[in-house]
């Protein structure tokens, strides 16, 4: 099979799905790659770098199979063609223009986000929400100084001076790494989510200055004394839940700060709305938002070597014409049809099961 690995254009966006390695690993398996201009560049691979590793210069979105890390871009929407498979983050449901532009295409489009979905493992989602989970709390503690809008509050506190306040929502893969994190620089920390079962292991690694409720209706108090609240609530290929009202963001002190990881699906907060890395924050309510979908390319070194770490093993699969139970979960979109329930349930479109 013919893969394309292209270049990524979205915002500071700089990861990309396949090193020279991966390149290498695939041309050893019989198969073809075609890498576009510069697509490894922002994470240290040169052209050369893939060239040498068994890889051919050209245009990726003539391949069978295109690989990349972002949704397609408004400038990329009429690229993908009938036949042919994308394989990357997909993210339809908060972006109709992005879902149409995908069915109108008639290619197959499988999601980073929803493989593994069936058994909840998430493969390859779960190595990115690990990182957008520990950068939460330095990105967090960014937005509270008060050249950025905030209150001015340093989270791990002084001698003499109560550590900062930090609320977690969802006790998952982000909220377990953004809970390190936190507890990890001295900051006083509550996590809330819908079921307990995960709270026994965390309570177990940080016992003091950390506290776990499912009670949700303690919800806005906790909001209310908070210096930061991180969003880290997960439903695989769903939107996220409105968790976050106005009301509790008006009851917190002027300056604290909200960073959405969520906000690729939506958003936890009534006043979320995407962001970017040239521009991450506003102010809204008196609160400083950090609402960037693509977090985990501020460290897209590190990013792009787990992610490859987790895709590889899939391109391979397609590559080979298999498809495991896993890997078919992941196809949310098929020949001009919405083949995913929980996605066609949330843009309010006919599903077609596959």
């Amino acid at each position: 099979m013919r893969i394309g690995l292209a270049r990524e254009i979205k915002d500071g966006e700089y990861r990309v799905a396949l090193t020279p390695q991966g390149v290498s690993a695939l041309a050893r398996a019989g198969h073809g790659v075609v890498v576009g201009r510069g697509a490894g560049l922002g994470v240290g691979f040169s052209d050369q770098n893939y060239l040498e590793s068994g890889a051919e210069a050209g245009n990726p979105w003539d391949c069978e199979l295109i690989v990349k890390v972002k949704e397609l871009q408004p400038l990329e929407y009429s690229l993908p063609r009938h036949g042919q498979t994308l394989f990357s983050f997909q993210h339809f449901g908060p972006e109709p223009a992005l879902l149409d532009a995908a069915l109108a295409s008639g290619a197959t489009f499988l999601a980073f986000e929803t493989v593994g979905q069936a058994d909840g493992s998430l493969p390859i989602l779960a190595p990115m929400s690990a990182i957008a989970g520990r950068l939460a709390v330095q990105v967090g503690a960014w937005c509270l100084q008060k050249q950025n809008g905030g209150s001015g509050v340093l989270l791990p506190g002084m001698e003499g001076v109560p550590p900062g306040s930090v609320v977690i929502l969802g006790a998952g893969n982000v909220g377990a790494n953004a809970l390190a994190v936190a507890h990890g620089v001295g900051a006083s920390v509550t996590v809330f989510a819908k079921s307990g079962k995960r709270f026994s292991r965390l309570q177990g690694l940080f016992p003091d200055r950390t506290s776990f409720s499912c009670e949700m209706e303690n919800l806005p108090i906790a909001i209310s004394q908070a210096d930061l609240v991180i969003g880290g609530v997960l439903s695989p290929g769903q939107m996220s839940p409105k968790l976050v009202t106005r009301a509790m963001l008006r009851a917190m002190r002027r300056g604290s700060a909200l960073v959405d990881v969520g906000i690729d699906q939506g958003g936890i907060a009534e006043t979320s709305r995407p962001t970017s890395h040239s521009d991450p924050v506003y102010v809204e309510e008196g609160i400083v938002h950090y609402c960037v979908p693509n977090m985990p390319a501020a460290c897209a070194r590190t990013a792009s070597l787990a992610l490859e770490r987790a895709v590889l093993p899939y391109v391979l699969e397609i590559a080979a014409g298999r498809f495991s139970d896993g890997l078919i979960t992941g196809i949310q979109v098929r020949n001009g049809k919405i083949t995913h329930e929980h996605l066609a349930r949330d843009t309010k479109r006919p599903w077609h099961p596959r």
